[in-house]
Order: C-alpha cells, then structure tokens, then sequence
C-alpha cells in the first residue's frame, strides 16, 4: 500500500507533508510534489498534514490514476525533504477543479 498526491496539490505545493515524512519519499515539481509509490512505507503521517486534502491511499477509488502519475514524477523530480513556503496565492487554489488539465507542470522544481 501507498499513500499518493493527486491533482488538489497542483499550484498549492504546501510542503508540510515533507516535514513529516520519516523516508523522505516527496518529489518537487515546479508547481506539486507526488510521492514515489515504491518508496511510500504506507505510515499515513503525511495524509494530515496537507492543508488541500491532496493526499490519498491507494485503497480510493481515484488512486490508480494517481500511483502511475505520482510513480512517474518521482523518477523525473528532484527529492524533497525540507518544508518550505507554499506557492505564492496557494490559499486561492485549495479547492480549484480541474487543475491538472489547466495548471500542471512537468517541469522540475529549480
């Protein structure tokens, strides 16, 4: 079992998931962060912490989708492991739908 980031991440990147993370199994991009699924140890401590609700298990129906995307960015992205400041206007995008089709970015995080 793996715990995933979906789409309510994109535009927010609230890091507070990464301070939790006893593995260090966050991945940045420039505008969400996913969780390697291999390397999530299923603790749930993160699931919480996200101030957008965009942490999952992969018991959820919604969760297939997500553990390709997520397996797939955390092989493209560099690893996170400190919190930082969430996106500038973050608060205005908790709750947007639809954010993967109009806001997503593969690129990496700088």
């Amino acid at each position: 079992m793996t715990y995933v980031v979906t789409d309510a991440c994109i535009q927010c990147k609230f890091t507070d998931c990464v301070e939790v993370c006893p593995v260090d199994c966050f991945y940045e991009g420039e505008n969400t962060l996913v969780i390697a699924p291999d390397e999530c140890i299923d603790c749930g401590v993160c699931e919480p912490e996200c101030p957008a609700d965009a942490i999952i298990p992969d018991t959820e129906s919604a969760a297939e989708k997500w553990i390709a995307f997520n397996g797939k960015y955390a092989a493209l992205w560099p690893v996170i492991i400190e919190k930082k400041e969430p996106l500038e206007n973050a608060d205005d995008f908790v709750g947007v739908e639809g954010k993967l089709e109009k806001y997503f970015s593969e690129a990496p995080a700088e």
